[in-house]
């Protein structure tokens, strides 16, 4: 099949090299000094002889995508933020094992490439990484006509990062007495969309131009608030205080991420009140009627990122993520209790 029969069966070629060339200057922002090559080979290089300076290495990697919020950014129109909701959700999934983000990689689907739109989607990537201290090296963009509309597209990408094996943070270094020190989020972050948009957009009937006062900002403004990467606010907590275990709160909410880093025989037990939610969370459980245990368990509830640590590291800790302007505060204690590991709010 030659390249204009490809093109009427819906697959431009030609746009998607003009994408590559628009978002090259995006993708050299993130570069590393372990990156071999350029933007367009078959693969991403990383110099891996950067890890002799570590005693054990170990390689971690997660993968993730933005979920529904990406139907936000094609609503609006605005391309350029969806990339700090992928980031956030790969680095962060990431780094609170105690491992420094590399390098990503991402994966663009559409149903029509349109270059200045790819680029716009890339360059948000780009700014994410930088703000993460990693590189783009390399990635995919597919024209999928007939599956995908013509102005639909999703996101999603990998990470690998890097930590020595005796610095592995998790569940095995947490004791009872430790703190628990919750990071505030941007707003939504990436997650519970499915939820917000069937209740605000579908029951509701909002339109996404339409000013909450609540909110002090249009309904969509505030839904595209993108995702806070703390990738290296994290990383610079994790060398100046002592920290046992840390948990990215994501899709299924504060408590069931927490529990993920609780051993067993112990229990975050998590104060309500040391924090009130954002506005957005408020509207949401107002509007649809949401039970408190429904989005406790589907949103961040204004949480975005824990770390568990001795109690007498809380002051350092704190004023180190003060310093990087992170708001935090101490959420909660850990505790002796029976069974599996757990949190709850009370």
């Amino acid at each position: 099949m030659n390249q204009s029969a490809y093109a009427a069966a819906g697959v431009d070629i030609e746009a998607g090299d003009r994408a590559v060339e628009l978002m090259k200057a995006s993708v050299a922002r993130t570069r590393r000094p372990e990156v071999l090559g350029g933007l367009g080979g078959f693969a991403g290089f990383f110099d891996a002889s950067a890890l002799k300076g570590y005693r054990h290495p170990v390689l971690a990697s997660s993968t993730d995508g933005v979920g529904t919020k990406v139907a936000i950014a094609q609503a609006m129109d605005k391309h350029d933020t969806i990339g700090f909701d992928l980031i956030g959700m790969l680095v962060d999934d990431l780094v609170v094992s105690g491992a420094e983000p590399l390098f990503v990689t991402d994966y663009i689907a559409t149903g029509k490439v349109v270059p200045e739109r790819i680029a716009a989607i890339v360059s948000g990537i780009a700014d994410a990484c930088v703000a993460a201290g990693c590189s783009l090296v390399g990635g995919e963009t597919a024209e999928h006509p007939g599956l995908l509309g013509p102005d639909e597209y999703d996101i999603a990408g990998a990470t690998t990062g890097v930590v020595e094996k005796d610095s592995i943070l998790g569940a095995h270094l947490v004791e009872v007495g430790d703190a628990v020190i919750a990071m505030k989020a941007s707003g939504l972050h990436s997650n519970g969309y499915s939820l917000v948009r069937h209740v605000l957009l579908t029951e509701a009937g909002w339109s996404l131009d339409k000013h909450v006062d609540e909110l002090g900002r249009t309904l969509g403004e505030e839904l595209l608030e993108p995702t806070k990467v703390y990738a290296l606010d994290v990383l610079d907590l994790i060398s100046k205080v002592t920290v046992h275990a840390m948990s990215h709160i994501t899709g299924g909410g504060l408590a069931n991420n927490l529990a993920r880093v609780i051993p067993d025989g112990m229990a975050a037990v998590l104060d309500r009140s040391s924090w009130t939610p954002p506005a957005i969370f408020q509207v949401v459980q107002q509007v649809g009627g949401v039970s408190q245990a429904d989005i406790d368990a589907t949103l961040n509830m204004g949480v975005g990122m824990v770390a568990i640590l001795p109690q007498d590291q809380v002051p350092a800790a704190m004023a180190a993520l003060q310093a990087r302007g992170v708001w935090s505060w101490q959420l909660g204690v850990i505790e002796a209790a029976e069974g599996e590991g757990s949190a709850r709010l009370v």
